[in-house]
């Protein structure tokens, strides 16, 4: 197998970077709770900051990067590439409230709600909705990786593409929800939003439509032999 057989082995040390990584971010939110005085984030969250802001959007996009790049660095092929990547942010994600627990006790239950993000729209959930939406990132980013290491292509369908858009598109729908009705309004009214009650039915049809994309990539017939690289 020669490189290739070590992909699944560098799946380890994928996911030892996005735990890492969890703890650097982890740390700066403790960090910015005691600059700001913050002890509930939904209820104790500063005016919005224009400068704080545009820092803010940079920091998500770096995030990005950090995670496209460990992945196209671990990764041989395409697949494999964005397997890592998508494995590292689900591993990321994940442990990002793990350490938040180990540092201050928060969240208390998995059903405590959170600012996950606050661009380009505020978004809201309880921990336990963007932690199931990790774990099929983290399945699937796996499962890319070690059907790439066998020389097996995944294949999915327009209708599997449909499905992912599809369960991407609702979920996030209940997390920027309440922001959406707001809309048109300007970032001081929106940054003083703040959520009403989660719709888990709606989340549960976005999340059962993710699931099902992950479970086709895992049968057989959405894969073809391929050997070589690209």
């Amino acid at each position: 197998m020669g490189s290739e057989g070590m992909q699944s082995k560098s799946l380890w040390w994928v996911g030892l970077f996005a735990v890492a990584m969890a703890y650097l971010e982890s740390a700066v939110v403790v960090y910015l709770r005691k600059l700001y005085g913050i002890s509930d984030l939904i209820l104790s969250v500063p005016p919005f900051d224009p400068q704080i802001g545009a820092i803010e959007l940079g920091r998500e996009l770096a995030t990005l990067v950090m995670l496209l790049t460990v992945g196209w660095a671990a990764g041989t092929r395409f697949q494999s590439r964005l397997g890592f990547s998508v494995f590292a942010f689900g591993v990321w994600d994940i442990f990002y409230y793990i350490w938040l627990r180990v540092f201050i006790g928060w969240p208390q239950t998995v059903f405590d709600p959170d600012l996950l993000f606050l661009l380009p729209l505020p978004w809201w959930g309880p921990v336990l909705a963007p932690v199931l939406i990790a774990l099929l990132m983290v399945i699937v980013g796996a499962l890319a990786v070690i059907k790439d290491e066998h020389g097996l292509r995944l294949l999915p369908s327009f209708m599997d593409w449909a499905t992912l858009a599809g369960g991407i598109l609702t979920v996030l729908y209940t997390f920027m929800a309440d922001a959406l009705a707001a809309l048109p309004a300007d970032t001081q009214t929106l940054s003083q939003l703040r959520p009403s009650e989660f719709n888990w039915i709606v989340y549960v049809v976005g999340l059962a439509l993710l699931a099902f994309f992950v479970w086709r990539m895992g049968k057989p017939a959405h894969v073809e032999i391929t050997h070589g690289t690209e």
